[in-house]
């Protein structure tokens, strides 16, 4: 009998080319499982696990139908459907559901469904095996629409009778209002669609881990990362966003050369875990305190799932998101299900949006941000899924969490806000693909929020989501990328927070002219590194209290920071990677370090922390050398284990001659040599000092960046904090252009690097101009105004 005639396939016997037969669900399990399990594939890759299964394909589910002679009747049911009406999407979705549960199999397809499940139980040594049933939709998994989690699934299933139950439950889930609703919204016809379901092998999960890989960054569309999110027991949690799962960034690039590329690991919130329940199906479980201080997969696990992530996107040559299992009683990995990506097109990205606000109104509330658009509207709060036919569209919806069935208002929503939930919860997964702002994991929206308030969301800041009372005015900017002209001077970019990194690298730039360690310092690690290093000694209980809670899972504290602080900085350097990102030491002034977590156990007050312990003095002081030791392990790892070459270092405040060639012994004896696997090391020239001794100091440095608020502020006696003096002058006058000519001409003569990363060519086109006409190899600009800076600089050399 032809494949296409059979009401039964095996996964060996499906390819991609079934979609009409068996659904995509099932059709890339088919697809994976012949093409990709084989031990041995091309360039000495090892194959990837998925568990064996088989699949009743359309022809049986329209064969059920007609049988039972209900195929008229639904057709009947959706003549009256009225797709505006809640109440009527509730009505149609019921009575097409009823037909299917109450129907009976055909003798001979019951006969041939439990044969097949005998087979799968025998090939795993068991009488009555346990297994996943899937649904799987023939319009489903296709690169424009997801239909994710519109379908049932039904989970350890382990007796014929309950095989037979779960099998008629997911094709009556074709009909459920969530699935009617999201085909209405793709334009897809109700009585064409098909539903394949899936038998499955189960991963005994419960036991150990599971999760979510995308292999790309779900909020920017960023393609040079595999994300993977993981939790404890069976992968429904996540979906529900009850928990918050660990998360991983790994880096395609370098993981392809042989590095251990994990470049993001952040612990997660996982206090819930479901597990096998005895009588089938799942039960909910608490998380014990010590396996919640744990990650959920090892850095090896880690590794392995990204480089099958890999394989699986380039086998498909699209973006997927895909799910995996552990299997608690053999320890191995397997991946259970595949589909494209559907948000972000695989295209480089041709227009650039720039959502922006400006407000100095604090927020009422702060959660994650999903997406960078901005919405507003007035809040309705729905608490539970009965009452979604209350809401209006346009509105705010904010409620506890959502789940498949809330997908008929996430529509009409114009944004969505939730208690619960993490980014890659249900209703992250739907806002993205709706293209709506929405912030979840607020904790307490539902209480702090009221009916009818008008507010504003805006999720722009990276990861921090920020809700306003009020509609705050702001706007949105479209750029054209491919209309952006390019230069003959190199035009960098200046970045402090490594949550805007993806986002940024689609600006027009030739990399990173100044990456700062202090926002990932003060923000991320929010620690002074010398109360994580000296964390054995310290006597005060409550900062040490403090310090645990924030390093929790860490017994080293010193590793806490240098993990941190590489993740950021790697991160950074990703983003941008193969071209150069050019990372400063870490600058922070005594009263910053003051405010760090235990930072007045190791600062002095200085009257003028401007003028005194900073940069290239606080590295090469005893006391603070084991500090910058730390700064040192940290830019190693990024480097040698991440495979970031692609990152120079830059010493700020070199005052002398001398303390430049100390800096960079001591950077040897950290291991960090210059020069060796073509690691670059420049110098700020932000000192009076670096502008008359720049041919000396070049002798020791590889080039200069220009910090042209630093070098100002001394040059001209100006305090660049005080408003009352700013009038006088600033980076344009005569002093500081003759003293920049110089140093440019000196780096030009010399072949070394010469580039600017201060404010002033963001601020003063014609400074921007002046820096060009001199011949300076690069710019660094804040990304806000990359764009404008080109324009005019394009527009001036035109004339």
């Amino acid at each position: 009998m032809e494949k296409s005639q059979k009401h039964i396939l095996w996964y060996k016997e499906i390819s991609k080319e079934d979609v009409v037969l068996v659904g995509g669900k099932n059709a890339s399990l088919g697809e994976m499982f012949s093409q990709l399990t084989k031990k041995d594939l091309p360039a000495g890759r090892q194959g990837i696990n998925i568990p064996d299964g088989f699949v009743l394909t359309s022809k049986a589910y329209w064969y059920f139908l007609k049988a039972n002679k209900i195929d008229e009747q639904i057709k009947e049911i959706f003549q009256k459907f009225n797709p505006k009406s809640i109440k009527s999407l509730q009505e149609t979705g019921k009575m097409a559901r009823q037909l299917i549960l109450k129907a009976d199999f055909p003798a001979d397809f019951k006969k041939e469904i439990l044969k097949n499940y005998k087979k799968l139980s025998q090939k795993y040594g068991e009488e009555d095996t346990d297994i996943a049933v899937r649904s799987s939709a023939t319009a489903e998994d296709l690169p424009s629409a997801s239909f994710a989690g519109q379908h049932e699934t039904y989970l350890n299933i382990s007796s014929e009778k309950e095989l037979l139950k779960a099998i008629k439950k997911c094709m009556a889930s074709l009909f459920t209002d969530r699935a009617i609703a999201y085909r209405e919204e793709k334009g897809f016809d109700h009585l064409k669609i098909a539903l394949s379901v899936g038998v499955q092998k189960m991963v005994r999960s419960d036991i150990a881990s599971s999760g979510v890989i995308f292999t790309l960054d779900t909020e920017t569309g960023f393609q040079n990362v595999v994300l993977i999110n993981s939790i404890y027991g069976v992968g429904e949690m996540l979906v529900k966003g009850k928990i918050t799962p660990d998360e991983f960034y790994v880096f395609k690039s370098t993981l392809e050369q042989g590095y251990k590329s994990i470049i993001s690991k952040n612990l997660g919130r996982k206090t819930k875990k479901y597990i096998y329940n005895k009588n089938g199906g799942l039960k909910e479980i608490n998380v014990s305190k010590n396996q919640q201080l744990k990650f959920s997969l090892d850095d090896e696990e880690i590794l392995t799932l990204a480089k099958w992530a890999c394989l699986i996107e380039e086998h498909y040559k699209i973006a997927q998101d895909i799910e995996w299992a552990k299997d608690g009683k053999t320890g191995q990995l397997f991946i259970v299900q595949a589909r494209p990506e559907t948000v972000h097109t695989p295209e480089v990205k041709k227009v650039y949006e720039e959502y922006r606000i400006q407000t100095k109104k604090k927020p009422i509330l702060e959660g994650i941000a999903i997406g960078n658009k901005i919405g507003q509207g007035k809040v309705h709060i729905i608490p539970n899924v009965s009452k979604i036919g209350q809401f209006r569209d346009g509105e705010v919806l904010v409620t506890k969490i959502t789940d498949p069935d809330w997908v008929p208002i996430m529509r009409l929503a114009s944004a969505i806000i939730t208690d619960e939930g993490g980014k890659t919860c249900h209703s992250a997964i739907v806002a993205r693909e709706l293209g709506i702002p929405c912030i979840v994991g607020t904790k307490t929206a539902t209480k702090i929020l009221k009916n009818g308030q008008d507010i504003t969301i805006d999720c722009t800041q990276g990861l921090e989501g920020r809700i306003f009372l009020g509609k705050i005015s702001f706007e949105i900017k479209k750029y054209n990328l491919r209309k952006i002209p390019r230069l003959k001077t190199k035009i960098m970019l200046n970045i402090g927070a490594p949550d805007i990194a993806f986002k940024t690298s689609f600006l027009p730039n030739d990399g990173v002219g100044l990456a700062r360690e202090e926002f990932i310092i003060a923000e991320k690690i929010r620690i002074h590194p010398l109360a994580l290093y000296h964390y054995k000694k310290l006597k005060d209980k409550i900062l040490k209290k403090k310090i645990e809670k924030i390093t929790i899972g860490y017994k080293d504290k010193k590793q806490y920071f240098v993990d941190k602080l590489a993740e950021g900085v790697g991160t950074i350097a990703a983003a941008f990677y193969p071209k150069e990102v050019i990372l400063r030491f870490s600058d922070f002034k005594t009263n910053e370090y003051r405010n760090l977590i235990g930072g007045e156990l190791f600062e002095q007050e200085e009257a003028n922390p401007m003028l005194g312990f900073r940069g290239a003095c606080r590295y090469l002081d005893k006391e603070f050398q084991p500090a910058f030791e730390m700064e040192c392990q940290a830019v190693k790892k990024a480097r040698d284990v991440f495979g970031l070459k692609n990152i120079t270092l830059m010493v700020p405040f070199c005052r002398t001659v001398k303390e430049g060639k100390e800096v960079i012994k001591l950077m040897k004896r950290f291991g960090l040599e210059k020069g060796k696997d073509g690691l670059k090391v420049i110098v700020m020239c932000e000192i009076p000092s670096n502008v008359i001794l720049a041919e000396e100091f070049l002798e020791i440095f590889d080039g200069m960046s220009i910090g042209s608020n630093d070098l100002t502020q001394l040059s001209l006696g100006m305090d660049r904090d005080n408003a009352r003096i700013a009038h006088i002058t600033d980076e344009r006058d005569p002093t500081i252009k003759k003293m920049l000519a110089k140093v440019i001409m000196l780096c030009r003569q010399k072949k070394k690097y010469c580039g600017i990363c201060g404010q002033a060519p963001s601020d003063y086109k014609e400074f921007a101009e002046f820096l060009v006409k001199e011949g300076i190899e690069s710019i660094s600009l804040n990304p806000d105004t990359v764009i404008k800076t080109i324009l005019n600089l394009a527009k001036k050399k035109n004339k």
